[in-house]
């Protein structure tokens, strides 16, 4: 299991704010949000700064702020504020907000009047907003904010990283500024701008002290009326189009460069979490290789614009990774602090690129020997990876398409374009190597908010269509502005045959981070797997048992409590009355959920099995294989742990070891959870093939194992041994190798069917992570993968149970 947040909820730590106007009139300008560290602003910004008002010395009564707009075009100041800082705040200190109304003339300023001093005799010029804001002569900071909350922020980096702050002055000794804090204020002079508005994101060097000069939205300061600016023509696009600036790799031609008037249809808006919105040109340049769509990054701000809005975008180019450079990821070329121009709206949409069985190539992506591939040319024809990056931001479109990975919590449906590429009996796509990721899985989340719901084999019927997205969940994937509708394709669960009387039952079960903080129905849907679907098995390992109060990280370790639930909702299902024994780990040591303290643990039936008592195991002791005589071999101490101190389990579980008596025979049983894959490479990053970087712990553990039965067979090479549990790999990965290494154990997935081999489905892949391990001594087993959560977008657990039988 692995913790996620979806994409369309992921912030990114960026600046932005939103500032609009009315669009569907033409050369009307909305004013979009910007990141921190983007381009300086070229309309609205902070263009005097006065705390001086009614001071010694002063002639004006009042403290005032002037902003200006370089803009050709008004600047919408609805939902607006100034804010106003102390300039060494303390953890105490509280921005200070004076709400703004009205517009922003284009070339003009507008004057927000703040508190009145004690002296002075010359009056302000009629405000455009009016505040009661002290504010200091010397020293402070003044934020433009798209917000009337105030802010939290309390240091530069901080307040660089408020998405709702456009223009930031800092004035004296502020420590909270852009650059270097302007100097020159007083009693009797202001901080400005020169006459543009020229704002280079330095506040010393964009503004000076002087005589204030405060100025309305009617141009007229003191004695100096000017008239209303004449509005400029209807921009025209640019030099460059979106093409040229997608270019014929993964990384832009153009990056962090600024662009100005890119044209664009609006074709779908995100308004939810990491916010913006997608354009593409009509107007193609025929290059496969070439992108004729992008993503336009707004921040927190909700974009104003619509689909089919005709736009020209001005903003910064920026390659953006989901989950940072380090994590692997290919990066989405966005433009970033924007500002857009509406042409006008109810434009036909740009014709969508279908995906079809034959689109996406079979060979998955580049090889770099390990290496980044973003340097590399596209070859959209031979990889389906560089097919979809070639329309990264492109409207696409799928017909009738088969789920191969059920809805999950994040409204998240994964769908394959081929139909025939390695299909499993219940409707999935079955992983088979390393080299065969599957390349016609594909993601579709929904921008509709609609839900679908939907299970393995199910189809997605009619046109689900929208522009090419990437998050570091998934890769590559459609934002759906057209949803399908979801036919069912009747997935029920499995149910296992019941043993006969003189056949022993043994199953595996991660049961998700199971404690008594969930909620009962958890408890009672995983009995009834155990009961009905799994069959009552004479011994159940389980895997994720978390403490008895859960995530809660205060030194609890027992999981008594959680056991004695999840056995009673058992025996309230109908199944027998579980024992069960354990080992506490050491508290936050085995890895998990923080403060979980998750380990393994054998349920077993009482009246079928005996469970073989020796003293001693604890939570550091290693168990070893005794030999009493010959051919007799027991355990030192049981339940045990396998060498719990060695390296290969830092901060993971720690395999439960057991001796167990049926019949009068002796079986070992050997309960594991290896760690996670958390931390490779991802299948669809930009690096191929990707680093397995987990897998190097997975390894050691596996040996760990392997040397265990190894010894144990020694000394009786007809010991019944059963490894199981969730061990986090392949069957056909380097750990599972290791762990078989020597013939001492066969993993009985392998006996399946190579379309039947999965326990678990992640991106559109079903695949084996939890595997049941027999010696040579069990030769004849009935072996079963019991399918009841993995492909259901109702599911109790992210995995599938299995049991095995034998004499």
């Amino acid at each position: 299991m692995s913790s996620r947040i979806p994409p369309a909820l992921r912030g990114r730590g960026a600046k932005a704010l939103l500032v609009a106007l009315p669009v569907g009139l033409t050369g009307s300008l909305i004013a979009l949000p910007f990141t921190a560290q983007a381009a300086p602003s070229s309309d609205a910004a902070i263009s005097e700064v006065y705390g001086g008002g009614g001071n010694s010395g002063a002639s004006y009564t009042n403290d005032f702020i002037e902003l200006g707009n370089a803009a050709t075009a008004p600047f919408d100041l609805s939902g607006w504020s100034v804010q106003y800082l102390p300039g060494s705040p303390s953890a105490s200190s509280k921005w200070q907000v004076t709400p703004l109304a009205g517009a922003l003339p284009a070339g003009g300023t507008y004057l927000v009047q703040e508190a009145k001093g004690s002296g002075g005799d010359t009056p302000m010029p009629s405000p455009d907003a009016t505040g009661t804001i002290p504010m200091s002569a010397t020293s402070g900071t003044v934020a433009l904010v798209h917000s009337t909350t105030a802010l939290t922020c309390l240091t530069a980096a901080d307040c660089a990283a408020d998405g709702t702050i456009k223009d930031l002055v800092g004035f004296g000794t502020a420590v909270v500024r852009e650059g270097s804090p302007a100097t020159g204020a007083g009693n009797t002079t202001s901080v400005s701008r020169d006459a543009t508005f020229t704002d280079t994101d330095d506040n010393s060097a964009d503004l000076t002290g002087a005589a204030p000069s405060p100025r309305n939205s009617t141009g007229g300061g003191t004695g100096d009326p000017s008239p209303t600016p004449t509005p400029s023509p209807t921009p025209t696009p640019g030099s460059l189009r979106i093409h040229d600036i997608q270019g014929t790799s993964r990384i832009s031609p153009q990056n962090g460069k600024t662009v100005t008037d890119v044209p664009g249809v609006v074709t779908g808006v995100r308004s939810t979490g990491s916010k913006g919105y997608w354009i593409q040109d009509p107007e193609p340049d025929g290059n496969p290789a070439t992108s004729e769509g992008i993503f336009v990054y707004t921040g927190s701000a909700t974009p104003l614009v619509k689909v089919g809005d005709s736009v020209l975008v001005s903003g910064k180019v920026s390659e953006y990774y989901p989950g940072g450079k380090s994590s692997g990821t290919q990066s989405v070329t966005e433009l970033t602090g924007p500002t857009a121009v509406a042409l006008s709206s109810g434009n036909t949409l740009p014709e969508a690129q279908v995906i079809d069985s034959a689109t996406l190539a079979d060979a998955y992506a580049p090889q770099a020997q390990g290496a980044s591939i973003e340097a590399l040319e596209l070859q959209p024809g031979a990889y389906a990876l560089d097919w979809l990056e070639a329309h990264e931001g492109m409207r696409v479109q799928i017909g009738d398409s088969r789920v191969v990975g059920a809805t999950n919590a994040y409204d998240e449906t994964w769908i394959t374009t081929k139909p025939d590429e390695n299909p499993t009996p219940r409707g999935g796509t079955i992983v088979t190597g390393y080299d065969n990721p599957n390349s016609g899985r594909l993601l579709v989340t929904s921008l509709t908010g609609d839900q679908l719901k939907a299970d393995v084999g199910d189809t997605l019927s009619g046109t689900t269509a929208g522009p090419v997205d990437y998050s570091d969940f998934g890769g590559y994937n459609i934002q759906a502005t057209t949803l399908g509708a979801v036919e069912r394709g009747g997935l029920t669960p499995d149910v296992a045959k019941k043993g006969k009387s003189d056949e022993l039952s043994v199953a595996t079960y991660n049961v998700e981070n199971l404690d008594p903080t969930d909620p009962q129905s958890k408890f009672d849907r995983l009995a009834k797997g155990i009961v009905t679907n799994l069959a009552a098995p004479d011994i159940v390992s389980l895997e994720e048992i978390q403490d008895n109060d859960g995530p809660k990280d205060d030194g609890t370790v027992a999981a008594d409590k959680t056991i004695a639930q999840f056995i009673d909702a058992i025996k309230a299902a109908g199944g027998p009355s579980y024992d069960w024994r354990a080992i506490d780990p050491v508290n936050d040591s085995d890895g998990g959920e923080p403060g979980g303290n998750i380990r393994n643990v054998f349920l077993f039936n009482p009246e079928r099995v005996t469970f073989v008592d020796r003293p001693g195991g604890d939570s550091t002791t290693a168990v070893t294989a005794v030999t009493t005589g010959k051919d007799d071999v027991r355990l030192s101490v049981s339940p045990g742990r396998i060498n719990p101190t060695s390296n290969a389990w830092t901060s993971s579980r720690k395999p439960l070891v057991g001796e167990f008596r049926f019949r009068g025979e002796q079986v070992f049983v050997v309960g594991n959870h290896f760690n996670s894959k958390g931390g490779d490479q991802p299948v669809h990053g930009a690096f191929q093939p990707p680093t397995l970087g987990s897998e190097t712990q997975r390894m050691a553990q596996a040996k760990e194992v392997n040397a265990f039965v190894s010894d144990l067979l020694a000394k009786d090479r007809k010991a019944r041994v059963v490894v199981l549990g969730d061990l986090n790999d392949y069957q056909f990965s380097k750990p599972l190798a290791a762990l078989t290494s020597g013939g001492v154990l066969t993993d009985v997935i392998n006996t399946l069917p190579v379309n039947e081999r999965y326990s678990y489905v992640y991106d559109g892949n079903s695949q084996t992570l939890d595997h049941i391990l027999v010696s040579p001594a069990i030769k004849k087993f009935h072996y079963q993968v019991v399918h009841i959560n993995a492909e259901f977008s109702d599911q109790t657990s992210d995995h599938d149970p299995q049991v095995v039988r034998f004499k």
